[in-house]
């Protein structure tokens, strides 16, 4: 499932197609997504200009004139991508959107776990999917002291409570895994049993990672692209994630992989204590 800094570079790859631009028509050529997709809001976005393109967590918000918000994740297997509209249109393109200078927007999902959502500005904050999600890990108030306050009390494994949308929204298994690594600490790890330094290592470094990741353009091992139908970069750089067996990148010793719960985390036995 595409994370963060691969939603954050969807949204800055669309920015240079769309922004000012305004939606001509809307095909809904597959409604069944993971919420089946209102095809009367969609159409009716006919005539609105994109006026933003922003994130929150790993949701992309097109803004739209009229006060509307176009709002998408990508789910398991999710792209958008704009292409020239001669371009063969692919078996899971399902929602199709013309744009006045000529080109298209595709949404295309072959898993169709993904979502499609139309919402007015103002009654954003009030969506499901939006209202219970935690702070943005580029928020400057992600501190140590924030995030000791729910290690302390915690008896989940660390690997897990930063993967708890509600805590830190926008955080997937793979950064998850990259972030602990980075600061030397096992993913089993029981949260409470974490320092007070432990913790602040692990808010500091989630950040930089991140960012580290969105210059790489994201991982990218199977169906993630950006607007351009553009793999990333950042699986090259990969520490530890999907690594067992393959030698550190800090030491001899080789990559574990263990389960927690129904997904797999990564770790150094050496670099991680």
């Amino acid at each position: 499932m595409p994370e963060l800094p691969e939603v954050e570079t969807v949204c800055r790859s669309l920015r240079p197609h769309l922004l000012g631009r305004t939606i001509k028509r809307v095909q809904i050529l597959e409604p069944r997504l993971r919420v089946p997709v209102d095809e009367k809001s969609c159409q009716s976005l006919a005539g609105r200009r994109v006026e933003a393109i922003d994130r929150r967590a790993k949701y992309i918000l097109l803004q739209l004139s009229g006060n509307l918000v176009w709002l998408f994740h990508l789910g398991m297997s999710g792209k958008l991508i704009c292409v020239e509209p001669n371009t063969a249109r692919r078996k899971h393109d399902h929602i199709v959107v013309d744009l006045d200078d000529g080109t298209e927007l595709r949404y295309h999902d072959p898993r169709r776990f993904g979502l499609s959502l139309v919402t007015r500005r103002e009654s954003l904050h009030e969506l499901a999917q939006l209202s219970s999600l935690g702070i943005d890990p580029f928020d400057a108030d992600l501190t140590g002291d924030f995030l000791f306050r729910f290690t302390r009390r915690s008896e989940r494994r660390i690997r897990d409570l930063l993967l708890d949308q509600q805590v830190i929204a926008g955080l997937g298994n793979i950064y998850a895994n990259e972030i602990l690594s980075l600061t030397g600490i096992k993913p089993t790890t029981r949260a409470h049993r974490l320092t007070r330094q432990q913790v602040q290592a692990i808010a500091s470094a989630i950040p930089r990672l991140l960012k580290d990741a969105i210059r790489w353009c994201g991982t990218s091992f199977s169906d993630y692209r950006d607007a351009d139908d553009k793999s990333g970069e950042f699986q090259n750089h990969l520490r530890v994630y999907d690594r067992d067996g393959e030698k550190c990148r800090r030491c001899p010793s080789l990559i574990k992989r263990v389960a927690i719960g129904n997904r797999s985390a990564y770790y150094c036995p050496t670099c991680q204590k």
